[in-house]
């Protein structure tokens, strides 16, 4: 099934692994607010980051989605295009790779794997998502 942007309109609870190669996994918990604004929805992301070892600590990240799922960071800059049906789309940030598949097959519960290579970077983060 095609997603269009007021199917992500609310809260979801979010639960995020961050798989780094060589140096173990981080956990985060929280939750993901699609709120309408002007054309678009404003997302804010909020909860806490847990990396062993480290105390753990709040965490936010916030974008705009836009009517044909273009995703912007807060600056304004384009991020990328979410596939309506699911699937791989790119990001390129010099210079390093990023690479995401959207899985929308059990909606409304559904997920982000990314997959993020580069000079100092190598790993792989899975997001759950699901209404609230």
């Amino acid at each position: 099934m095609t997603r269009v942007l007021s199917d992500f309109i609310g809260r979801w609870t979010i639960a995020r692994q961050i798989s780094h190669v060589g140096a173990g996994t981080a956990v985060f918990s929280g939750h993901a607010d699609w709120t309408p604004s002007h054309d678009g929805l404003d997302y804010l992301e909020t909860g806490v980051l847990e990396i062993a070892g480290h105390p753990a600590m709040q965490s936010q990240q916030s974008y705009r989605w836009e009517a044909d799922l273009n995703v912007y960071f807060a600056d304004g800059r384009f991020f990328h295009k979410v596939p309506a049906t699911g699937g791989m789309t790119q990001h390129w940030c010099d210079p390093d790779a990023y690479s995401v598949d959207y899985d929308f097959a059990d909606w409304p519960n559904w997920s982000t794997r990314w997959q993020v290579q580069g000079p100092r970077k190598n790993y792989q983060m899975t997001t759950q998502y699901r209404p609230d």
